[in-house]
């Protein structure tokens, strides 16, 4: 049980370190072809969008499966 609550939390810890890290960096978006040294390790908008797609079928097959 430990082993399996210790990798959730070095999961989150992982996740929450990698998005400090980019939150630093600089935008080779908002940059141009300057910044291509600084590139972000996440590309934060697709995570996001993924998330919210996963977020709203959980919700979906939850209402179905609970309307049963």
């Amino acid at each position: 049980m430990r082993m399996f609550l210790g990798m959730i939390l070095g999961a989150l810890l992982l996740g929450c370190g990698v998005y400090v890290y980019d939150s630093m960096q600089t935008s080779s978006v908002a940059n141009g072809e300057v910044a291509t040294s600084n590139r972000t390790i996440v590309n934060w908008d697709v995570a996001k969008a993924d998330w919210d797609l996963l977020r709203d079928r959980a919700h979906r097959d939850w209402v179905r499966i609970s309307s049963k």
